[in-house]
């Protein structure tokens, strides 16, 4: 790690009280802050119960950056609807994002992104923004500044020429016949990541097809070049090791992208009519069971392209279907439109079922019952695209309400483990046993969960989200996989979520997958004792579930991975007892564990400690009264910072419920740990006099 300074661990190491467990003077101060932790966790758990849908599950919003509105009005240019009200009511919510130095960012607090940028920009003035007008100015100021249309990604390259902007010669070929690939070749579809695969055969049809919308010269966006596009810098994995020399990758796949240009230039294609039909009928054998292609937002939106580009009628019944997909994306309030990159109700109703939990409430209540009956009826049990390099029964859940095609191992874990502490890793509670219904149900659920996590274990030892050995990482260098997740390998905090499921479920160490996990994990261990986080900002989300994760299979509190992980945890309190990192982390490792206090980073951090045994620890009390002083009179925490994360560098979210369901799952749980008297277990690993080396 970039950078290092010292560290005074925050931890009490004094004597005891004669016959006591707790530290001199503390047990007047714990009764106290017990007694503020039951009014703050039930004030939050009457807020979720308020906010449980109908019929049992709870979704919160998904926020993104102003690329979803922009992305959105210049489809809406494509099909000669830039000038609608919901065009415009769209473009107000860009102009209201941009920073005051002109430009867009990718999250709050973050710095000028020039993709966001141009076409933010670039929407503005399809929806009659005046270029002269102050706010645009300043924006073309900006886009300049930092270096022009000439630096924006590949995908905002296609959309470029898509309206005329630039030529297709000048974006990366993305050629449909991949998918007449074999699987066993080393490129083929099935390599690549899931989100990318819903991404690339789209987006093949519109590469070859090359769709061009002729707008008004003064719509476009020229004035934001600073040289020709034929001599724009090449595209490049953001922070991609490795070099460009003669027998690179890189080099290679550069030279494979201009022998495609060539063929393309001069007819070369004697499959490219197989390939068209090979990948539009990739495409509509995935709309089924699906909330639109892949269920996530640039499919959806490259899916309608990609069709009309084929000729499909706009009244079409697919072409309907993907207008009811993405309009179902859309959030009118008052004259402004946003939209959502997909929607979170799986992992928003598993979050918020384990923190009731921890809270008190347990499945003989209506609440947790009814939210049962929901995510059980949810599971998905027929083949994915998992399917083709996995043999196991499906028994997975997705993230979204419908995306059949595409479970992931963070939403079965995080439901598995919803069910197994409703009812036991075994359902057998007298409250179960009142519906033997659900009790079998939730039984087999459990079961198959189990089995298919098991075998979607990579062969490090870890798990990615959507696939099993997805890792070729020579992909990356592909010329648009710019997007920075062209693969899906194994993550520490992923890994860390399904060894926290297998515990719950009773699996300890000396179990062989359960070992290889931890093989994993220790290999995968930054140098400060941290752990990166793939899913949420970053280095706190992944050392706390990874911390989570041993806990839960029985790793010693005494274990050198345990001990360096929390008191990389102690070193990054803050001041005001909180803990916040900026996603600034993952383009910068050196600011790693600092960046604005939050309430869902704070509590995270707080549950970390507690899995590392650390629950009367001086620094879990400043956690919790942080979030008694931050909580509002309505049970609930303000957070506008985004702490989830898409793909690292390029596309960060925000979690409308984080800020709910985490608090309450830490202020419970920190509940119960001061209730419990200390052990040997529980003390601290370091005296308060030594220090620690922190990068």
């Amino acid at each position: 790690m970039d950078g290092r300074r010292t560290v005074r661990a925050t931890a009490w190491d004094g004597p005891q009280d004669a016959g006591s467990n707790n530290p001199p003077g503390r047990t007047g101060v714990l009764h106290s802050m017990t007694a503020s932790l039951r009014r703050a966790i039930t004030s939050t758990q009457q807020w979720l119960l308020a906010e449980q849908q109908a019929d049992g599950h709870w979704v919160g919003e998904l926020e993104g950056d102003t690329i979803l509105e922009s992305e959105y009005i210049l489809l809406l240019a494509h099909l000669g609807r830039h000038e609608t009200s919901t065009a415009c009511k769209a473009a107000r919510y860009i102009l209201e994002k941009q920073l005051p130095g002109g430009g867009w960012s990718l999250y709050p607090g973050g710095p000028v992104e020039i993709s966001a940028s141009v076409k933010a920009y670039f929407a503005l003035k399809l929806t009659g923004h005046d270029p002269a007008s102050e706010p645009m100015q300043r924006a073309r100021a900006a886009v300049l500044a930092h270096g022009g249309a000439d630096a924006v990604n590949s995908f905002t390259r296609f959309y470029l020429a898509l309206l005329g902007q630039i030529s297709y010669e000048h974006c990366p070929v993305v050629s449909p016949e991949m998918a007449l690939v074999p699987k066993w070749f080393p490129l083929n579809l099935y390599s690549v990541s899931a989100w990318s695969r819903t991404i690339i055969m789209p987006l093949a049809i519109m590469s070859a097809c090359r769709p061009t919308t002729d707008i008004d010269a003064r719509l476009g966006i020229r004035e934001l070049f600073l040289r020709p596009p034929e001599q724009w810098p090449p595209l490049r994995c953001p922070g991609l090791a490795g070099g460009t020399g003669p027998l690179s990758w890189d080099r290679f796949f550069r030279v494979l992208d201009r022998s495609l240009q060539f063929c393309e230039r001069n007819g070369i294609l004697p499959l490219r009519r197989r390939a068209l039909k090979a990948a539009e009928r990739w495409v509509l054998e995935r709309f089924e069971g699906s909330d639109g292609l892949g269920a996530i937002f640039p499919p959806m939106i490259w899916s309608v392209i990609a069709l009309r580009a084929l000729g499909y009628a706009d009244d079409s019944p697919q072409m309907r279907y993907c207008h009811e997909r993405l309009d179902g994306l859309l959030i009118e309030e008052h004259d402004t439109i946003r939209l959502q990159p997909c929607k979170s109700p799986v992992w928003d109703t598993a979050i918020a079922l384990r923190a009731l939990a921890d809270s008190g409430l347990h499945s003989d209540h209506a609440a947790p019952r009814r939210a049962i009956d929901w995510l059980l009826r949810m599971q998905i049990k027929r083949p994915g695209d998992w399917s083709v390099s996995v043999e196991a029964e499906p028994a997975a859940w997705c993230f979204e309400y419908a995306n059949d095609h595409y479970p992931d191992c963070d939403d079965t874990a995080m439901v598995l483990m919803a069910l197994a502490e409703q009812f036991g890793p075994s359902p057998t509670s007298a409250s179960a046993a009142d519906d033997g219904d659900l009790l079998k149900r939730s039984s087999d659920a459990i079961a198959g969960a189990q089995s298919w996590l098991l075998a979607m274990q990579n062969r490090d030892g870890g798990w990615g989200a959507f696939d099993r050995d997805n890792d070729r990482r020579f992909l990356c260098h592909v010329p648009f996989a710019d997007h920075n997740a062209m693969i899906d390998p194994s993550t520490p905090d992923l890994t860390a979520r399904v060894l926290e499921a297998l515990g719950i479920l009773g699996a300890r160490v000396g179990h062989p997958a359960v070992d290889r996990a931890l093989d994993y994990l220790r290999d995968s261990q930054e140098a400060d004792g941290s752990w990166f986080g793939r899913w949420g900002v970053n280095y706190v989300y992944g050392t706390w579930q990874v911390l989570a994760g041993l806990a839960a299979v029985g790793v010693s509190h005494d274990d050198p991975l345990m001990t360096s992980g929390a008191n990389w945890l102690l070193a990054y309190q803050q001041a005001s007892g909180g803990w916040g990192e900026s996603a600034d982390s993952y383009a910068q490792p050196h600011l790693r564990g600092q960046g604005p206090t939050t309430a869902s980073q704070t509590a995270w951090a707080v549950l970390g400690l507690l899995a590392a045994g650390l629950g009367q620890h001086p620094a879990v009390e400043r956690g919790v009264r942080y979030l008694l002083d931050q909580q509002q009179a309505d049970g609930t925490w303000d957070e506008s910072e985004f702490t989830g994360t898409g793909f690292p560098q390029v596309f960060y979210l925000r979690y409308h419920l984080y800020r709910i369901y985490f608090p309450l799952m830490a202020l419970s749980r920190a509940a119960a740990a001061l209730e419990s008297p200390m052990d040997e277990a529980t003390r601290v690993p370091m005296n308060e006099t030594e220090t620690m080396n922190v990068g």
